[in-house]
C-alpha cells in the first residue's frame, strides 16, 4: 500500500508536488524541504524492497535456525546484505534532489534555481548558465560522494 501511494507522488511532475504543496500548507523553505522529501521517498523505498527481497532466503532460514528473533534476522542478517542496493537508491534519490530543488525558488524557499529564474528574466545568459553548471556540479559531486559512501 505504501510502495503504491509513492508510485502515485514519483508520477507526478516535481514541480506539481511543490506548487500543490505550497498552496495546501504555504511557501517558503519548510514546505520545500516536505516536498523535495516527498518527491524523494520512491527511489529509496523502492530500493529498500529490492534489497530486501534480493536476500537469500537460505541465509535468513540459516539465521532463525541460530534461534535468532525476527528484529534480529532483520538488523543483523537482511538490512546488511541489502545495503548497497540501498544506498544505490538513497543515491539517486539525492541526485534527483539536487536537480528537484530548483524548482523550490518558485514557491519562495530559494536555492540555486534563482540563478536560473533571474537568468531567464533579466535575458542574461550567463547568469542563467552558470546555475546550470553549479547544479550539474552539485549534482555530480553528491553522485561521487555517494559512490564513495
Amino acid at each position: 500500500m505504501v510502495t503504491g501511494i509513492a508510485n502515485v507522488g514519483q508520477a507526478a511532475p516535481v514541480i506539481g508536488v511543490i506548487v500543490l504543496l505550497a498552496i495546501w500548507l504555504g511557501f517558503g523553505p519548510p514546505v520545500a524541504i516536505f516536498a523535495l522529501w516527498f518527491y524523494a521517498f520512491l527511489p529509496v523505498l523502492a530500493n529498500v524492497v529490492a534489497g530486501l527481497r534480493g536476500v537469500e532466503s537460505s541465509l535468513v532460514e540459516a539465521a532463525r535456525g541460530l534461534s535468532m528473533s525476527p528484529m534480529q534476522v532483520l538488523f543483523k542478517v537482511e538490512l546488511p546484505l541489502a545495503l548497497p542496493v540501498i544506498m544505490t537508491g538513497v543515491r539517486t534519490s539525492l541526485v534527483l534532489l539536487v536537480g528537484a530543488g530548483a524548482f523550490a525558488t518558485f514557491i519562495d524557499a530559494s536555492g540555486l534555481g534563482g540563478l536560473i529564474t533571474a537568468g531567464i528574466n533579466l535575458y542574461r545568459n550567463p547568469i542563467l548558465i552558470s546555475g546550470a553548471v553549479l547544479i550539474a556540479a552539485l549534482a555530480l559531486a553528491i553522485e561521487w560522494v555517494g559512490r564513495v559512501l
